[in-house]
């Protein structure tokens, strides 16, 4: 996967090359992880993936969420939980400001949540510019269901990344817990995954949020080297 060929460990025996102490010179690689969670699941992934970009020397991750879009009233009429006021609302020109971006989407009939879709489509002025381009971006998701768009929700959100030239960082097969197959679990080479359940019941696997972590750390190697 590109964690293995962009992201080796900090020093290594066979080879000069290595990731920059940037604390050392006051500089850390900022890594925004944007996402918007109705129920709490792609949140709970969003903390996790935040603890492995941490895990990186040199890199802080910040957790933004995105502005919602639906009115009180349908909110209380899907039983939503109030928004975590302790994550900050992300304003579009803000983007720019990250060494790199993962996003947290929540699947609505195999695509993106409209709220996601509405922050992007608000970034136009930095498409013009040129804001986002080269930097990295990855992706995890959410699904009610198998099948619900565990990969069509990525590829989906892809278009997006292009048309502002920003690098794609896919997880690929990064741990042994990808082949795991005795029991229900979310994720694919495009992201860390999880599914709610149809009623939004599931939550999160240990084995979910472990993938989670790792995409944070993996994708924390490969911003730092490009920042």
């Amino acid at each position: 996967s590109l964690f293995t060929l962009l992201a080796p460990s900090i020093h290594t025996a066979n080879s000069s090359q290595y990731i920059p102490d940037r604390t050392s010179y006051g500089k850390m690689a900022k890594i925004f992880i944007v996402y918007y969670s109705m129920y709490g699941h792609v949140k709970t992934m969003a903390e996790k993936v935040k603890e492995g970009v941490d895990s990186v020397e040199g890199c802080e991750g910040v957790l933004y969420q995105v502005a919602e879009t639906l009115p009180e009233e349908v909110l209380g009429k899907m039983h939503a939980p109030p928004k975590d006021a302790d994550v900050p609302v992300i304003k579009a020109s803000e983007l720019a400001e990250a060494d790199g971006i993962i996003f947290g989407i929540p699947t609505r009939f195999g695509m993106a949540a409209t709220q996601m879709k509405a922050l992007m489509d608000a970034t136009g002025g930095l498409w013009q510019k040129g804001a986002l381009a080269g930097k990295p971006a990855g992706i995890f998701f959410s699904t009610g269901t198998q099948g619900g768009g565990q990969e069509t929700t990525a590829m989906t959100w892809l278009t997006q990344l292009v048309h502002h030239g920003m690098i794609f960082v896919p997880t690929g097969y990064h741990t042994p817990l990808m082949f795991q197959t005795d029991s229900v679990q979310g994720g694919s080479p495009w992201g860390a995954g999880t599914y709610a359940g149809a009623d939004g019941s599931r939550t999160p696997s240990d084995n979910e949020l472990e993938r989670a972590k790792l995409q944070g750390e993996g994708f924390a190697k490969v911003a730092s080297k490009l920042a």
